[in-house]
């Protein structure tokens, strides 16, 4: 605690300072507040920390002992204490530790990954021409922004749909424009018994007309072949070592691989891979992966932000914000410690964002001249692919103009035209939207996000938080069906409406 309270004073010292100052008090700060690694570059300069409060970060790093912790996770240590588990996401991309258990999950997880690549190959000369994926959270968030990141402009082989919600409207809305005879569906589900998925891979199987275009990945493939009369060689399994919003790299990527092409996955995987190798073995003070997690640490404990915004200059990785809000939310949403005794300090803010230069146009006013400070990530990307060159040069312009604007404001006579400025952020710059890229950006995200719950003594790894509503929405149905009440005297007024109204 007694680290948390050094990086408050130099918190107190820095205050009203604008990065505007500590760059003229530091000329040198521009460039050596930076990290690039392969195709990712990193500023953050525009943090409102100066170099010793930056040390005083370091420091806290270094007595949590990040290092240490990096090899716990690669090799399979258990990580997920509350459940028993190790969290070896990493291992379904690369193979960097010479321990036994990610060996093992390394030569498994290639395994399957073999036979995801038959059945895509199966797939693309099969004569069907669209795939409907459905699953939700981990199972979906994932894939479906991967996917939309990184199709070609052009028709594919393959179209990918989505079904998420359990709201009937967005199965209905998705399939009427196919064709059941050439359509194929993929049913994602840890344990296949979410809710959700068992609702809508209904709906998918009966408009299909059968079950032999349907394909299951899940932790419980038995129960996922029964449910569905699904074929075993349909159906591809994951397990209880990774996490379903860290399973991207694994089958869940089923429609990932679909969508742009087996070799791409790969590509997708080897980029998460080589920053993997990164944050393990690079030392602490050039490690982007806790530079970034010691940021998002000193905005939230020494400088009280309760929000975070991500902001991608970028259409096509317009979903990264919503898939960031699992990771980061879902992870680092604890209260306690991983002995169950109280956090003594602040832990996630709440995370939220959109693509630019639309988010101009809507909430930047607040951003701006607000009475909240929101410190944002802006994810940027160097070299276009379209044949717009303009406007991606006036894309880069508002990238770099919204940055300095937040941080440098303005003055005025006019309070109503003065920008106070002093508003934190980080720039993100990939060399293009690529596989590769976009799989080492997803994993430094990852690995902050760890960083960060070692760096409050919380378990990144489990999720009882989504489990209670799920219960009572379960214990509920048959209240909605007239068949018992309900308990809570709100929810027996609310039903009362609902009948009253249907």
């Amino acid at each position: 605690m007694a680290l948390f309270q050094t990086l408050q004073q130099h918190a107190a010292r820095l205050r009203g300072a604008k990065t505007a100052d500590l760059i003229a008090a530091d000329v040198a700060r521009a460039g050596d507040f930076a990290l690039k690694v392969g195709p990712l570059y990193a500023n953050f300069a525009r943090q409102g920390y100066d170099r010793d409060a930056l040390a005083a970060l370091h420091a806290l790093g270094e007595a949590k002992q990040l290092g240490a912790a990096f090899q716990r996770l690669f090799d399979g240590e258990i990580v997920n204490v509350t459940e028993g588990r190790a969290a070896l996401h990493t291992a379904l991309r690369g193979n960097l530790s010479q321990a036994a258990a990610a060996r093992e999950a390394f030569a498994t997880a290639s395994e399957v990954r073999q036979r995801m690549g038959r059945l895509v190959a199966e797939l693309e000369t099969s004569g069907i021409t669209d795939i409907v994926s459905v699953g939700i959270g981990g199972s979906d968030l994932g894939p479906r922004m991967v996917a939309d990141a990184l199709r070609d402009p052009l028709p594919q082989k393959l179209r990918v749909h989505f079904i998420s919600n359990v709201d009937g409207a967005a199965a209905q809305r998705t399939l009427a424009p196919l064709d059941p005879d050439k359509t194929a569906a993929i049913l994602i589900s840890k344990t296949f018994g979410t809710q959700e998925t068992l609702l809508n891979g209904a709906i998918l199987r009966d408009w299909l007309g059968d079950s032999e275009r349907i394909y299951a990945v899940s932790a419980n493939p038995q129960r996922a072949a029964q449910s569905f009369d699904i074929d075993a060689e349909r159906v591809l399994p994951m397990w209880d070592w990774v996490g379903g919003r860290y399973s991207l790299w694994s089958a869940v990527g089923f429609p990932i691989a679909l969508a742009i092409g087996f070799d791409r996955f790969e590509q997708l995987l080897a980029g998460a891979a080589e920053f993997d190798a990164h944050a393990l073995n690079a030392p602490l003070h050039e490690n982007l992966a806790v530079r970034h997690a010691l940021t998002a640490v000193w905005n939230r404990n020494a400088l009280g932000h309760a929000a975070h915004g991500v902001m991608t200059y970028d259409q096509r990785l317009a979903l990264l914000p919503a898939y960031l809000q699992q990771l980061v939310m879902e992870s680092l949403g604890k209260s306690v410690k991983l002995d169950g005794s109280p956090v003594a300090a602040d832990t996630v803010p709440v995370w939220w964002g959109g693509a630019g230069t639309d988010v101009q146009h809507s909430f930047f006013q607040a951003l701006h001249q607000g009475t909240q400070v929101v410190p944002l990530d802006f994810v940027g990307i160097v070299r276009n692919d379209d044949p717009h060159a303009e406007n991606h040069l006036a894309l880069l312009s508002n990238l770099l103009a919204q940055s300095e604007a937040l941080a440098n404001g303005q003055g005025s006579d006019d309070p109503h035209r003065s920008y106070p400025g002093g508003r934190p952020s980080t720039m993100f710059l990939l060399d293009a939207l690529t596989p590769q890229s976009l799989g080492a950006l997803v994993a430094m995200y990852e690995h902050s996000v760890y960083a960060q719950s070692v760096l409050w003594g919380i378990n990144a790894f489990d999720q009882f938080g989504v489990e209670l509503g799920k219960q009572l929405a379960n214990g509920l149905l048959p209240a909605l069906r007239g068949e018992s009440e309900a308990a809570d005297a709100v929810t027996r007024t609310l039903l009362a409406q609902i009948k009253s109204r249907s």
